[in-house]
C-alpha cells in the first residue's frame, strides 16, 4: 500500500501492485498482512514468526493497515474497492457475524485472525489499536474526499459509482464548509465543477476564509 501511497508505484506498477494485494492478500474479513504465514519459528526473523499462522504480526488482519489500501485504492480512483474494504472491518458493518466477530459492535480491535487460522473472522484485542484514527482519514479525506491542504480545503471524492450525493460538514480554521458532493453520471472519481458560495472556481480546492463564517461549496463529479 505504501508503495501506492508514496508515489514509487504509479500507472501500470500501481494497478498491478492493488490487484495483487486484492488477489492475494484480501479476505472477506479485511486484508492479512501477507501470506503465507510463517509455519514455524525463525530465530533470524524472531518475533514475526512467534505467533500461530494466522495471529498477530504472523499474517493476521491488522485492522490499522487496512485503511492504507482504502487510501491507496481511493488514489487509483478504484471507489468500489476503497468502500468495501472500508466496510469489510467497521464494527457496525460486522454486527451479522456478531457470533463469529466476538468483539463489541462499537469499536475497532487491533486484529482479526487471518485466513490461516482456525478462528478465521474472530476479532481480538478491541480497543488496543489506533485503527479508527485511520480509518477516520481514510473515509473521510480518500473516499469522501474531504483534504485539508497548505493553501485550501480540496474536495477529490473516489466513492462507489451508486451514490448519486452525499453533504459534508467540515470545520477547518474556524471556518464552517458545507459541502455537497452530487454524481449525476455514476462515476467513482473525477470533478468537472466547483462553486464556492455560488461562485465557480478553478480546479477543486476551496480557498481559505478568515471571517470565520459559514460557506456553501458544490462539487460536481464526472
Amino acid at each position: 500500500t505504501w508503495a501506492v501511497l508514496s508515489g514509487v508505484a504509479e500507472g501500470e506498477r500501481m494497478i498491478k501492485t492493488l490487484d495483487s494485494i486484492k488477489k492475494h492478500l484480501a479476505t472477506k474479513y479485511g486484508i492479512v498482512l501477507f501470506w503465507p504465514a510463517f509455519s514455524e519459528y525463525h530465530p533470524e526473523l524472531g518475533y514475526v514468526s512467534v505467533f500461530p499462522p494466522g495471529l498477530k504480526e504472523n499474517a493476521a488482519i491488522f485492522c490499522h493497515t487496512n485503511p492504507w489500501a482504502m487510501c491507496a485504492e481511493a488514489i487509483a480512483g478504484r471507489g468500489e474497492e476503497a468502500f468495501n474494504y472500508w466496510k469489510t472491518i467497521a464494527p457496525a458493518a460486522n454486527n451479522d457475524i456478531a457470533d463469529k466477530h466476538w468483539t463489541e459492535p462499537y469499536v475497532y480491535s487491533q486484529m482479526i485472525a487471518g485466513k490461516e487460522h482456525k478462528d478465521f473472522g474472530q476479532a481480538k484485542n478491541s480497543w488496543l489499536t489506533g485503527t479508527a484514527a485511520w480509518n477516520f482519514v481514510a473515509i473521510s479525506q480518500y473516499i469522501l474526499g474531504v483534504r485539508p491542504d497548505f493553501d485550501g480545503l480540496i474536495v477529490d471524492p473516489c466513492i462507489p459509482a451508486k451514490w448519486k450525493e452525499y453533504k459534508v460538514r467540515r470545520v477547518w480554521r474556524g471556518v464552517t464548509y458545507n459541502i455537497t458532493v452530487k454524481n449525476p453520471n455514476g462515476v467513482n472519481k473525477g470533478v468537472v465543477k466547483m462553486t464556492v458560495d455560488g461562485k465557480i472556481v478553478k480546479g477543486n480546492k476551496a480557498p481559505i476564509f478568515k471571517d470565520k463564517k459559514e460557506h456553501n461549496i458544490e462539487v460536481i463529479m464526472g
